[in-house]
């Protein structure tokens, strides 16, 4: 039995399964061709900017060992090195678009904050309470329900402590939506944490 026989025994007798079967393997075809493309096109861009940094390292190698009369000055230097760092920057940011683990990296820093302050420093603690504990459409009674609490470090010369401000919030249980609570104190700096 020849090579041939045996691949054309695995084939349908019917014309329209042999259809399907052709239509299947040319959409895999296609589909085949476009990820070739895709990867060619990742590898020519790769390629532009292998030769671009391949060309500023000769620049600077010419301008670190190069003979005098072809060194460059510590200005063109600069520029190079800016550019350098511009390319290495991009690739990094190109990185980033197509990486989602550094994507999800680069947001859990930024939302990571300053984190608390140090524990083993002294506290002093300022309650802010609003100046009526009554509730201002029935005069009945406010009762807390939380409280906002705030931190800032505060510098006397050669001795750290940290400011702690509490505004309790109060509420009428009579009446619906009905919250008082002290304003917050002036920052030092506008905006400030």
């Amino acid at each position: 039995m020849r090579v041939a026989d045996t691949e054309t025994a695995d084939l349908p007798d019917d014309p329209a399964a042999l259809r399907a079967l052709l239509s299947a393997a040319l959409s895999r075809c296609d589909a085949l061709e476009a990820e070739r493309d895709g990867i060619a096109a990742e590898r020519d861009a790769l390629a532009e900017r292998n030769e671009r940094l391949r060309h500023l390292l000769e620049k600077l190698r010419r301008m670190q060992f190069g003979r005098r009369s072809e060194r460059l000055p510590e200005d063109q230097l600069q520029l190079a090195f800016e550019e350098l760092e511009a390319s290495i920057a991009e690739a990094a940011a190109e990185a980033g678009k197509t990486s989602p683990e550094q994507r999800e990296g680069t947001v859990r820093r930024r939302r990571a904050g300053r984190g608390r302050l140090p524990a083993h420093l002294p506290r002093v603690e300022v309650v802010l309470a609003p100046e009526a504990t009554t509730c201002p459409c029935c005069d009945g009674a406010l009762v807390e329900i939380g409280i906002d609490t705030s931190e800032r470090l505060d510098v006397t010369p050669a001795r750290f402590r940290v400011l702690v401000t509490r505004r309790p919030k109060l509420a009428c249980r009579a009446c619906p939506g009905t919250v008082l609570q002290a304003p917050a104190p002036p920052r030092l700096v506008e905006g400030g944490g």
